[in-house]
């Protein structure tokens, strides 16, 4: 009876780590997996026969010989699905390598929180397929699910811009199920998933984009392509700007261009909440963005 009960209560912790494993994996993963596993299997039993005619005899070897075939042959093929897919469809290696990333582009989770990556959508610059992964899905979960309101709404906005998206006509949004259950680390997971598949990375994540790039992984970063779009201008160029604070130094004033970048004016304090003619006297660029100093016209 305490068999039968152990037994039993064994299956039920299996059946359901067996869904879990089968929900993150791909359809096509499981069937090139089950094909190796069959004709491993096949390959175990047939070496069954000459094995009866060793001189030693051992009961369990023909089992043992026959699991260690599938579980090779399911290996086997999962490791050099591409190769085995080209063998059965006829369709080039390196052409399924480039369908499975298509000219690709993996969202991490800042930058669908950001919002501005559905702006881009819209007008049509990003090319091929956007990929979300299920495990960046589940992490926005998360965040939606928190008690800290701040955490709360970010994951709510990041699912509402996922949703913007994909209703996106210009736009092919694809779910990615293929997981690294072994890697705890979203981060890890996404370069890792992007060097498996030749996908690359859209963040804005600092970090992320520096260790991506020493993993050889290319990255597209937010930020740099807004600071790239900002007009450019010229020492000796007008500006008209409204100071809307004080600098950092004596009698400075700050104020802000349409596209957000800083404009510090020299004797503009006393300008505040005011629109003055400036001009530029320099452009400083920086990690963070582009600084604009100038001057007040009327000094000039």
């Amino acid at each position: 009876m305490q068999v039968k009960k152990r037994i039993g209560v064994s299956l039920l912790r299996f059946f359901p780590w067996m869904v879990g494993f089968f929900s993150r994996t791909s359809a096509v993963d499981i069937l090139v997996g089950l094909g190796g596993l069959i004709l491993g299997l096949v390959i175990g039993v047939l070496l069954t026969y000459p094995i009866s005619f060793l001189p030693f005899r051992l009961t369990s070897l023909p089992l043992f010989v026959t699991v260690v075939c599938g579980a090779l042959g399911m290996s086997i093929f999962l490791v050099r699905k591409e190769d085995i897919i080209s063998i059965f469809t006829g369709i080039p290696r390196m052409k399924l390598l480039r369908g499975q990333s298509g000219g690709g582009k993996i969202l991490d989770t800042s930058v669908i929180v950001d919002g501005r990556i559905a702006d881009i959508c819209k007008t049509g610059f990003i090319e091929g397929e956007v990929l979300i992964p299920r495990f960046v899905l589940k992490e926005l979960q998360q965040v939606a699910d928190s008690q800290d309101p701040l955490k709360r709404n970010r994951g709510r906005r990041g699912l509402d811009i996922l949703n913007k998206i994909r209703k996106e006509k210009r736009v092919n949004v694809r779910i990615i199920d293929r997981d690294f259950p072994e890697i705890k680390d979203v981060d890890a997971k996404l370069i890792k998933l992007a060097k498996a598949i030749g996908a690359r990375v859209i963040t804005n994540d600092f970090n992320l984009n520096k260790i991506a790039e020493l993993e050889g992984v290319e990255v597209l970063n937010i930020n740099e392509l807004s600071n790239a779009l900002k007009p450019y201008v010229l020492p000796g160029e007008e500006l008209r700007v409204q100071i809307i604070r004080e600098g950092k130094e004596v009698d400075q004033g700050v104020g802000y261009l349409d596209d957000g970048t800083m404009v510090v004016v020299e004797e503009g304090k006393k300008y505040i909440n005011t629109v003055v003619d400036t001009v530029v006297t320099s452009v400083l660029q920086t990690p963070a963005g582009r600084m604009i100093f100038a001057r007040l016209k009327s000094r000039m």
